[in-house]
């Protein structure tokens, strides 16, 4: 999963003021069955939308991150809340904001379910 998100996130004072696009992705490891055949329901899975959500419309809009480490720890939180199963999540930003000539320019974080 691959999204620009405009987020407030920033430590100069021309980045505290109005939304910065990140890119951010995400990967979930999870509990999951031993196989999937071919009528496994959708809920011994993850919902791809449950992904997207947690680096979207679960971001706060009025809370102004400092750090894009926040956004990415927050981000991983609401796995963790919102499913027992997510053992692990990986959340990569790049802030496009101050990217030339397709650098990626970010961080990744890593975070296991204590």
């Amino acid at each position: 999963m691959d999204l620009e998100v405009e987020v407030l996130t920033g430590v100069y004072s021309e980045e505290t003021h109005l939304p910065q696009p990140l890119r951010i992705s995400v990967i979930a490891d999870l509990d999951l069955p031993e196989r999937f055949l071919p009528d496994t329901p959708l809920s011994a899975s993850k919902s791809y939308i449950d992904l997207k959500h947690a680096a979207t419309d679960a971001l706060p809009k009025d809370v102004h991150f400092t750090l894009i480490e926040a956004v990415a720890d927050h981000i991983c939180e609401t796995l963790f809340v919102s499913d027992s199963r997510v053992r692990r999540v990986e959340v990569r930003i790049v802030k496009l904001a101050i990217a030339e000539a397709d650098e990626s320019i970010g961080i990744t974080l890593v975070r296991h379910r204590r």
